[in-house]
């Protein structure tokens, strides 16, 4: 089967990973880049062996079907739009989009064109959490019931060298990180039927204490810590907390899913392997489990050859647009639950992704 010849436009330091891996997948080859500093396209592009050239040159190369796109969140839309008029399926980095309106746009566009989109995050088909969802899928804890989520962190103005974005639209915990963990909820218990939530900024304005950018000030402009209660379709109840106000430790699970005969404690769906453990009803202690699939090392990707596969064989792809989309109304309705005062009721819904088979080695799809 002849792979699907792949452009990335981005390439910052996430594109790395993503030319690691698209070489190890035998469903797509990654053969050209760009990026808006042209030249920073041409120094990773001769880092890893593929061509370097503007957007547009990427763009206008009848041999590229597929985009991956690993702009800055702002500009996923644009970018994305810009792959679909040109005719290529598109791969995007989370979040979807910005807004809703934008990620409609997306969908839409592609649905005209008859082609395929899908986004980040793909850490739901590593080995931890596809381990978690045969376990629920199995009846090891069940009728799930409810589940927890947490994300806690001080913020990133004392580590990363460019913080400034977390802080502005589009940014804040629920952007960020929310996308993993909504992601992983969806990929186990299925879509959200409605939420609610509490919303606070609890430093107008943060100060820089990494370099370069040392004693810069940081205006605040989203939400920095939120709690969403959400309600799943299927019926269980999930809780969800994202925090970049929490300075000191905490020693909350990431994920936890209680169900009618057991719990099961879920690793950090911001990695793709992790314990899986189980307190099964009148046990004593909980269980670890052995991983009942592989990719438990970094796989980022992994989405993405999962839907050049889906281009190959006309199949549906796991990390799909659809299921994106749905994880960005989620995440702005916590925060028009938290100014409205009201629950929001969410207009879209989506598939749950398949699992991936048993017996897999770690770069295989099918």
């Amino acid at each position: 089967m002849e792979k699907i010849k792949v452009g990335i436009i981005g390439t910052g330091n996430i594109s790395g990973i993503y030319f690691q891996n698209g070489k190890r997948f035998d469903s797509m080859e990654v053969v050209a880049c760009a990026d808006l500093d042209v030249e920073r396209a041409k120094a990773r592009a001769e880092e890893f062996g593929v061509r370097g050239c503007s957007v547009e040159e990427l763009l206008a190369d009848p041999d590229i079907q597929m985009v991956i796109n690993l702009t800055i969140p702002l500009a996923h839309a644009s970018v994305c739009l810009q792959a679909l008029e040109a005719g290529k399926h598109v791969y995007v980095e989370k979040p979807l989009a910005a807004t809703r309106e934008e990620g409609q746009k997306v969908l839409e566009l592609a649905a005209r064109k008859g082609l395929l989109v899908g986004s980040a995050p793909d850490t739901f088909l590593g080995g931890g959490i596809q381990t978690a969802i045969k376990m629920i899928r199995d009846g090891w804890i069940g009728e799930p019931i409810g589940a927890t989520a947490f994300m806690t962190s001080g913020g990133h103005e004392s580590w990363h060298p460019a913080p400034e974005f977390y802080y502005q639209k589009g940014g804040g915990p629920m952007f960020d990180m929310g996308p993993y963990y909504l992601t992983a909820l969806i990929a186990m218990l299925g879509p959200i039927s409605r939420v609610t939530g509490s919303a606070r900024i609890s430093y107008p304005e943060r100060t820089i204490t990494s370099q370069p950018k040392f004693g810069q000030k940081v205006k605040v402009e989203v939400p920095t810590h939120v709690a969403g209660i959400m309600d799943f379709a299927a019926g269980p109840i999930g809780t969800l907390l994202t925090s970049f106000d929490t300075k000191g430790a905490s020693t909350l699970p990431r994920i936890e899913v209680y169900g009618s005969g057991g719990t099961l404690l879920v690793p950090d769906p911001n990695g793709f392997g992790g314990t899986v453990s189980v307190w099964r009803a009148g046990a004593k202690q909980w269980s670890e489990l052995p991983h009942t699939h592989g990719k438990v090392e970094n796989a980022r990707g992994v989405g993405a050859a999962d839907m050049a596969r889906a281009i190959q064989t006309g199949r549906k792809h796991r990390a799909s647009g659809e299921l994106a989309f749905h994880v960005l109304e989620a995440m702005h309705g916590f925060h028009d639950a938290s100014e409205q005062g009201a629950h929001y009721v969410m207009k879209s819904t989506c598939d749950t992704p398949a699992p991936l088979p048993l017996g897999l080695a770690d770069f295989e799809l099918d």
